[in-house]
């Protein structure tokens, strides 16, 4: 025994895009090879190419075929890790060329913002680029020229969007069809930041100069509550993404930044953690416990807080006992926020106790935005 601890590889997935690509391209065999394949590659957007098992795949006629992938995230599993994706290819007339369409479960876009314009299906540029190469080549390769109908359908994608931010961002009645690359890399968060990156969008798109920033559900109603005047799209969930939301505010042209969070959060983005996550960046209370020392003199009330089993547990000794230390701590994520964006914008810092209370406020003392 050496004392390490052995480290997996983590696997790979692949996109709802590239799920809908494979599918196209199965039932396109389907039609043209005359017996469903059990597995097709698929080209991906950086050119790598990757083989995805056929989960399903039935010919209607001569004419049109169905097929189903299984959607694999990976080692970074989402809300559609494990959905069938589905495509139905209908071939028409060379002169027709190839439409892509949305069925069933995939989302419809409904506000201006984002990648796809309001009206059309939920299917980004990029899987849309995968899913014409993909039937193309098929095409290609049986010297054949005609024309298909490619409807996209995901079977449980208005449940799946229910686990999603999709109706925060007007999209409505399914999932979206993503990806960038057509492969999900484990850890990355990609899709996450693409989430950030989307909602502050439609916010700009929607009119609101001002952008609400929170880490979950949770401290988002708080929020919503406490702004309520705000319309919904101004409230944007950034997960543990400070720095890079900060950044996104900036680049999107917003002026006004309210970071709305509880205090463990709070801690971390008063002391500089671009990213919050507890595997990322650890709490601090040893530094915290020093804040609490410049502003409450008493020894013991700093050691009580270094020595605290949870910043819940600090929040309540520090409210009761040193509370100018929560005032403190939004100041501190307010220098750190300006450190982070791009351009100059105002901020202003909002903690929440845990019953939706607002602990500290930077608007108190730097004035109102």
């Amino acid at each position: 025994m050496t004392g390490k601890k052995s480290r997996r590889k983590l696997k790979a997935g692949f996109t709802t895009g590239t799920a809908a690509a494979a599918a196209a391209k199965a039932a396109v065999l389907a039609l043209l090879g005359k017996h469903p394949p059990a597995e097709v590659r698929v080209v991906l957007l950086t050119g790598d190419f990757i083989n995805i098992a056929v989960h399903g795949c039935s010919v209607e006629n001569a004419f049109t075929a169905s097929a189903t992938v299984i959607k694999d995230a990976g080692d970074d599993p989402d809300a559609t890790h494990r959905a069938e994706i589905g495509a139905r290819v209908s071939l028409l007339e060379p002169e027709k060329g190839l439409v892509i369409t949305g069925g069933p479960g995939v989302g419809r876009i409904t506000r201006p913002g984002l990648e796809v314009a309001p009206g059309n299906p939920a299917i980004n540029p990029g899987p849309e680029k995968m899913i014409r190469q993909s039937v193309k080549q098929v095409f290609d390769d049986f010297a054949d020229a005609r024309g298909a109908v490619i409807e996209i359908f995901v079977p449980k994608g208005e449940k799946i969007a229910k686990h999603t931010l999709n109706a925060r961002l007007g999209i409505i009645g399914g999932i979206s069809i993503l990806g960038t690359t057509g492969v999900v890399k484990p850890m990355s968060h990609e899709a996450y930041i693409a989430t950030i990156s989307s909602g502050m969008s439609v916010a700009r798109a929607a009119g609101s100069d001002v952008v609400v920033c929170t880490t979950g559900r949770r401290s988002e109603r708080y929020a919503q509550a406490l702004f309520s005047d705000l319309p919904e799209p101004a409230f944007v969930q950034i997960g543990d993404y400070f720095e890079k939301s900060m950044q996104m505010a900036g680049d999107y042209g917003f002026t006004r930044v309210v970071l709305a969070v509880f205090f463990g959060k709070a801690v971390k983005m008063a002391q500089g953690a671009a990213h919050t996550h507890a595997a990322k960046s650890r709490m601090g209370l040893e530094t915290l416990a020093g804040w609490v020392q410049q502003r409450c003199p008493e020894k013991a009330l700093a050691r009580q807080v270094a020595s605290a089993n949870t910043a819940r547990s600090a929040f309540f000794i520090i409210r009761d006992n040193c509370p100018a230390v929560l005032a403190d701590t939004a100041d501190r994520m307010l220098a750190s926020a300006d450190g982070f964006a791009n351009t100059r914008i105002q901020i202003r810092a909002v903690i929440f106790d845990y019953e939706g209370g607002v602990s500290a406020d930077s608007a108190d003392t730097k004035g109102r935005l």
